[in-house]
């Protein structure tokens, strides 16, 4: 039986699929490395959220809790495939999301699963450090402690192999 606040919440949680599928995408993207992989992480993840709307007890945390059902629905995908993952990018994809350096894309394999999700949720998605810390449900000094350590290791991978040269 269905009352009118889970109606409510559903409808919700729809709306806030919608608005964020972009953004879902991206995410899942940065996991799977690719197009057709994320998209399938995208709709599991709008199939799992419409299928517990319920669960949601306060609406103003609808988009961390949609974040974090897509990382789950990521790291559940790389897990169940045990594969290689191309890094094919659509054409039209990148010249949508002019941030994408596939260089960068490329180092975020040497993060781990939390350390990654921080970083694109930081950087790729431009989250704000206190709702990656409620996504990640960690504390903000955690969360902190971690985006500085991934942007140590994504620094050394991205410098490998790079001469430094003195003026």
């Amino acid at each position: 039986m269905t009352t009118p606040n889970m109606q409510k919440m559903q409808q919700l949680v729809e709306q806030e699929l919608l608005a964020s599928y972009g953004s879902l995408y991206r995410l899942a993207f940065t996991y799977v490395k690719n197009e057709a992989d994320a998209m399938d992480i995208v709709q599991e993840t709008a199939y799992k959220a419409i299928q517990n709307s319920a669960s949601v007890k306060n609406e103003a945390f609808i988009k961390t809790w949609l974040w974090r059902i897509a990382i789950n629905t990521s790291l559940e995908s790389l897990r169940g495939r045990q594969r290689e993952i191309s890094c094919e990018i659509p054409e039209e994809y990148g010249k949508e999301d002019v941030y994408l350096d596939f260089d960068t894309i490329d180092a975020l394999d040497v993060l781990n699963e939390k350390e990654r999700a921080v970083v694109v949720l930081r950087y790729f998605e431009d989250r704000k450090l206190q709702e990656i810390a409620a996504v990640l449900e960690e504390n903000l000094s955690t969360v902190k402690s971690i985006l500085y350590r991934s942007l140590k290791k994504l620094r050394t991978k991205l410098t490998e192999g790079e001469l430094c040269h003195e003026p």
